[in-house]
């Protein structure tokens, strides 16, 4: 298993952070035993079908699955063991968000076992969803009112900064903020995590509404700045953040 710097991927061929001598259904099985639900298992390009597969039947109901996710084939993913489904790209026509895919896809999997990824990147316009991997800038913006309107359409959201994922540089607060303001379902945010204070920081900024993903930071992915062991003890001692 490897792990990657997301925003890489626009360039090409990925940074890669970290390669594991472990597969995908070891560090589910670790999650399993652990008892941390939630964790996210992303099919980022081809050939690893399989792995994903692995880890979702290795922690049945504890993982959600994204990556490629359709109508037509989401339902797999749930049978595989995913708790949840999350899609971007599908939903995306001609770069436009398509309400019909929306409710194709809720008709498919049941609202409770959607999550609807908002992952973006900031530009003049403000936070501009992005699809295909984060290499496709979409005509949707983060607004109130996107939040306001999907929320009442799935269960969870899933955002990634996208231009901070994976580098530990920092993340954004102005968008943690403003999930903190307007989301009212279940939402974790992602990109430039770097330490445990981190996890605080996010629960101060988003009033503890939102989740806090630490990917590349983690000791078992090769980070330095914080280790599983004590995400989980901090885990214990708040709300169920995910790690």
């Amino acid at each position: 298993m490897r792990q990657i710097v997301g925003s890489s991927l626009l360039k090409g061929a990925p940074q890669i952070n970290h390669t594991s001598d472990f597969d995908a259904a070891y560090f589910a099985s670790l999650y399993r035993e652990e008892g941390l639900s939630g964790g996210h298992v992303i099919s980022l390009g081809d050939n690893n079908q399989k792995q994903a597969v692995a880890a979702l039947g290795a922690y049945r109901g504890g993982l959600q699955y994204g990556g490629g996710v359709t109508a037509e084939n989401a339902q797999k993913y749930l049978e595989a063991g995913a708790s949840h489904v999350i899609a971007t790209s599908y939903l995306m026509d001609n770069n436009r968000f398509c309400w019909e895919r929306l409710e194709q896809l809720k008709k498919e999997v049941g609202q409770e076992h959607l999550v609807i990824d908002l992952s973006c990147r900031k530009t003049s316009a403000g936070w501009v969803v992005a699809s295909n991997r984060w290499q496709t800038l979409t005509k949707m913006t983060l607004t109130e009112k996107t939040i306001l309107e999907l929320q009442e359409n799935c269960n969870e959201f899933l955002i990634h900064a996208a231009d901070e994922e994976g580098k530990q540089s920092g993340m954004d607060e102005q968008l943690i903020k403003f999930l903190g303001q307007y989301c009212d379902i279940p939402t974790t945010y992602a990109g430039g995590a770097s330490s445990l204070g981190d996890l605080d920081k996010v629960a101060n900024l988003s009033n503890k509404k939102l989740d806090l993903t630490i990917g590349s930071a983690l000791d078992i992915f090769g980070g330095f700045g914080v280790t599983l062991e004590d995400c989980i003890l901090w885990n214990r001692s708040n709300k169920n953040h995910k790690i």
